[in-house]
């Protein structure tokens, strides 16, 4: 599984257009995301992730990155590119 620190994924962010999945909940996406994230809750990315472009490259991120983790290995089955943010949202607010 590739990942990114979480420093180096705000200098990504800030100087490339990129992809953002954010798997936390709704309600915490609502509390606060970044900007251009779409919100692909790991509770519904079953069913959900028919939806994402598999030509597309995917920055992952959740609270912490746990949940990313696990949305990247189940993403990486279905022959998605995707990346796992290291730290989370944790790490981008700091």
């Amino acid at each position: 599984m590739k990942k990114i620190a979480a420093n180096e994924f705000k200098e990504l962010y800030q100087t490339s257009e990129i992809t953002v999945l954010d798997v936390r909940e709704k309600e915490e996406f609502q509390d606060g995301h970044i900007p251009t994230a779409k919100n692909y809750p790991l509770s519904t990315l079953e069913q959900e992730y028919a939806t994402l472009n598999p030509e597309q490259k995917y920055y992952v991120i959740c609270q912490g990155g746990m949940r990313s983790a696990r949305a990247c290995q189940f993403l990486e089955e279905k022959g998605f590119d995707v990346t796992n943010v290291e730290g989370g949202m944790n790490q981008w607010q700091a």
